[in-house]
C-alpha cells in the first residue's frame, strides 16, 4: 500500500502572489500552483545554490527572506520569494525578474499579480 508524503510546513507563506506570466507558464506545464508552494514552504528550495539553501535554513529560524527556485518540464525557472515579515509570497518566472545569467534578485518585479485569495484569482 502507498502512503501518502506529509509535508510539515516550515513557515507561513502570508499572502500569496502570482504574476500572470507565471500562472500561464505553471498551467502550461500542468504544474499547480499549489505544488510550488507545498515544496517551498516545506523547504525544499528547488534549483537555488548550496548557499542559498543554507541560508534559507537560516532564514526560517531569523526571520530573513526565503528564496527558491524550480525548474519547469519546459526548462523554464519558477522564482518563488517570501519575504522576510512573511507578509507575502510571490512567484514569478525567473527571467521575469532578473536580466543575464544572475539568478539571485534583488527584490521581485513591481507589476500587478493575481492574489491567490480564497480560491480564486483576481487582479490586484
Amino acid at each position: 500500500m502507498h502512503q501518502a508524503t506529509r509535508l510539515r510546513p516550515l513557515f507561513h507563506p502570508g499572502k500569496l502572489l502570482l504574476s500572470p506570466a507565471a500562472f500561464a507558464t505553471l498551467r502550461a506545464n500542468s504544474v499547480p500552483v499549489i505544488s510550488v508552494v507545498l515544496r517551498h514552504i516545506a523547504g525544499d528550495w528547488g534549483i537555488v545554490s548550496e548557499d542559498d539553501k543554507r541560508q534559507n535554513d537560516v532564514s526560517i529560524a531569523t526571520g530573513l527572506r526565503l528564496i527558491s527556485i524550480y525548474r519547469l518540464p519546459d526548462q523554464t525557472r519558477i522564482l518563488v520569494i517570501t519575504e522576510w515579515d512573511r507578509s507575502n509570497t510571490a512567484i514569478e518566472r525567473l527571467d521575469d525578474v532578473v536580466s543575464g545569467n544572475d539568478a539571485r534578485p534583488a527584490q521581485p518585479a513591481s507589476r500587478l499579480y493575481t492574489a491567490w485569495l480564497t480560491g480564486e484569482f483576481r487582479d490586484e
